[in-house]
């Protein structure tokens, strides 16, 4: 089966993607695709690793699902398409950035830029149904994305994993933390965040451990 995903990650999951359950997954989603609206269109699918090759991680942000509503999800968590409005959780993000960093509000929602400078914004289920969100949980991507997470945490070191709210932070379990800095806070979504998202300082701290480890920081 080919799976269209950047070289360096089709490498290190080439196992994965012989698994029963990845083959029952591929089967699935190709079947929403011709009978449901589904978020993000397919080439989009594996977006997160294609601008972030596995060389390149830095920081990694776990997201759940791909938002679901027009135009939205683009692969990568928590972004949006250029021109779409900012959803919460983003508008909450990047709030919380300037008040850690004193960076002003950008012009749109595309974090593309955080990408390409090794930030991996992987969500949990890479696709989702049209206003019904959740619906492609549990059927094979939180398996494989789990094996994502511990390829990372074995192959590399002085990773940044940013775990927003209790989803995310399950994933923690996977990360080893004498090689890996953890930052835990709630979900950046308007119901959590105010219990402690903001002020995390995550994103000051993030780019402190970078440069401690001769690193170069994230342009958030």
């Amino acid at each position: 089966m080919d799976v269209r995903i950047e070289t360096s990650w089709k490498v290190r999951l080439k196992d994965e993607f012989i698994k029963d359950y990845f083959i029952n997954l591929t089967e699935f989603v190709r079947d929403e695709y011709k009978k449901f609206r589904v978020y993000p269109p397919g080439r989009e699918i594996f977006r997160a690793f294609e601008y972030c090759p596995f060389e390149s991680v830095k920081v990694v942000i776990i997201g759940q699902d791909p938002y679901h509503g027009p135009g939205q999800a683009n692969g990568l968590c928590f972004s949006v398409r250029n021109g779409i409005s900012f959803p919460p959780s983003l508008m909450n993000i990047l709030t919380e950035i300037k008040q850690d960093l004193g960076v002003e509000m950008p012009g749109n929602g595309d974090l593309e830029h955080w990408a390409k400078q090794g930030v991996l914004l992987l969500n949990a289920t890479l696709t989702v149904r049209a206003n019904s969100p959740g619906s492609h949980q549990n059927k094979g991507w939180e398996i494989f994305t789990d094996a994502v997470i511990r390829k990372l945490s074995a192959e590399k070191q002085y990773l940044v994993f940013l775990l927003w709210g209790s989803y995310a932070q399950k994933k923690g379990e996977m990360i080893d933390p004498a090689k890996h800095l953890i930052l835990k806070s709630p979900h950046p979504s308007p119901l959590s965040a105010s219990r402690g998202f903001f002020g995390c300082c995550h994103f000051s701290k993030t780019n402190a451990y970078l440069r401690s480890k001769g690193m170069k920081e994230i342009n958030w």
